[in-house]
Formats: C-alpha cells, structure tokens, sequence
C-alpha cells in the first residue's frame, strides 16, 4: 500500500513583546469601546495581569501549534519568558535572552549559552565597558532603572519625554564601534553585543529538526536578523522597524498595528505554513 509522504517540518520563530503579546499601553485599542476585541491574559506579574492577546489570537495561535514547531523568541531573560502562558501545546524549544539561552521542554541547554558565551567573548566588547558607559553618560533626570540580563546584555528603562533626542544615536555609535548593537522599544533601550542573535540560536533549531520551511515575526531592531534568516517573515504596523522604514524582500509590513496586528500575523503564519515549501 502506498505511504504518504511525510509533511514537511515548518517552523514559526516569533517575538512576543508587541509582536504575539501586548501590555495595556501598547494594546492600541482605537476603535469604539463597544467594537473592542475580547482580550486573553497572558501574563502575571507580581499578582497582576500584565500582558494579553485577543482571544481570537489565542484560538489561531493554539491551532498553529498542532501543525508546526512554533519557537517564542524572545529578549525576555528566562524568568520573565516563563512568565508567559501561552494557549496550545508547549514549545519544545524556546528562545530567551536574544539568542544566549535556548530551552529545550522548558530547560536550559547549558551547552548552547556556553557557544553563545564564547563568541561573544571573541567578538566584542565585555558587558562591563558597556555597563561604565552607560552610568557615566545615563543621566538621573530621565534614568529610571539600570538592569543586566542574564549576565549577557544591559537594558535601561526611561523616561521617554525626558530622554535627550540625540543621545540614543550618539549611544548608538559608540556601541556599534565595539561590536554592540542598540535598540530602543518603548521605555526600554536595549545594548547586546553583535553575535548575541536570535537568528543565531534559531539555526540551531533549524539544524535539530531539520525543518524545511522557516517563518517568522518581529518589531524591532533586534528581529531584523531573525526575519532576514527566515523563507518569510512579518512585522506589524507599529515598533522600531515600521518607525525606521525597516523593508527586506522576504518580509511582509502590516498596516495594522497594536493587538490587531498580532492577530493578523498568526491569520498569516497559518496560511503560509499550510503552503508546501518550494
């Protein structure tokens, strides 16, 4: 009798943050109050909600995961990802931390952020060159907090209406100039060093499942490279990417922007990856 023909293994790399998961500032929420989707809480944090999806997300998120390895990649340090309960079957790989850490049914594979530790170490700058800049340039007006994840990367949280306009681009310069790339979402702007990539501990996933057909989606700076390294990818209408006029020629730009958008991002990641790879 003849067999058929295994399908082919797809995977879905997807930010979180502003990408599939929203807080309340960032939900956008424009249309009337009685037209507004029903949200899904996501996320606790110290005993209140913290971020969401509609619940129209969560059922098409939940129906993706029984058809492809779905992979969170997120910036999140470890703790905050399993913050996240997502809907539909667990990830069996996950990625954290930009790349430095990769979670395998939820655990950390050491051997992985062994790799990533290496490269960094002969790469770019140390954390503690970055981290003496920004406590002599950071100034307390606009400063709220300082933190460092996961030994592998800084991120200050800010006052965005007090921050000066040019001093993320002066940061900027001065960072790319010892290997570090710097990014800045929301009240957050990020520092991590150049081979601390998404794509990078994506292709180990690529090389573990032998995956065929990659799809992604992201909003920021720090997903350009996830989205260049997949066959397709998809960015909402809002973030750092829309803001810079971000385009690449295997990447859709989506108009809608907030919770809507991740939305239509899962609409489109289903299509796509019901398509046979070429």
């Amino acid at each position: 009798m003849p067999t058929t023909p295994a399908r082919p293994t797809t995977v879905v790399a997807s930010d979180l943050d502003r990408t599939l998961v929203y807080s309340a500032p960032a939900l956008a929420l424009t249309m009337p109050d009685e037209h507004a989707p029903r949200l899904l809480c996501v996320e606790v944090h110290e005993a209140r909600p913290l971020s969401y999806m509609t619940e129209t997300a969560a059922r098409l998120l939940a129906e993706l995961t029984e058809t492809v390895r779905f992979v969170p990649t997120t910036t999140r340090t470890r703790k905050q990802y399993r913050r996240i309960n997502l809907p539909g079957r667990p990830p069996r790989y996950a990625i954290c931390a930009n790349g430095g850490h990769l979670l395998v049914d939820g655990r950390t594979d050491h051997d992985w952020n062994a790799e990533m530790r290496r490269r960094l170490d002969d790469a770019c700058a140390p954390l503690d060159e970055i981290r003496a800049h920004l406590a002599a340039t950071a100034d307390p007006d606009w400063l709220r907090k300082e933190r460092i994840a996961e030994d592998l990367f800084a991120y200050l949280v800010v006052d965005r209406e007090r921050l000066p306009a040019g001093w993320v681009k002066e940061f900027a310069g001065w960072a790319e100039e010892r290997g570090w790339t710097v990014s800045l979402q929301g009240r957050k702007v990020y520092a991590v060093p150049g081979p601390l990539r998404k794509s990078a501990a994506l292709a180990e996933v690529v090389r573990r499942t032998g995956a065929q057909q990659v799809l992604a989606a992201g909003d920021s700076l720090l997903d350009a490279d996830l989205l260049l390294a997949a066959d397709h990818g998809w960015t909402p209408g809002h973030g750092e990417l829309a803001d810079t006029g971000w385009t690449a020629p295997n990447v859709t730009a989506l108009t809608s922007a907030g919770v809507a958008a991740g939305e239509e991002i899962l609409r489109r990641i289903l299509v796509r990856s019901a398509e046979q790879p070429a």
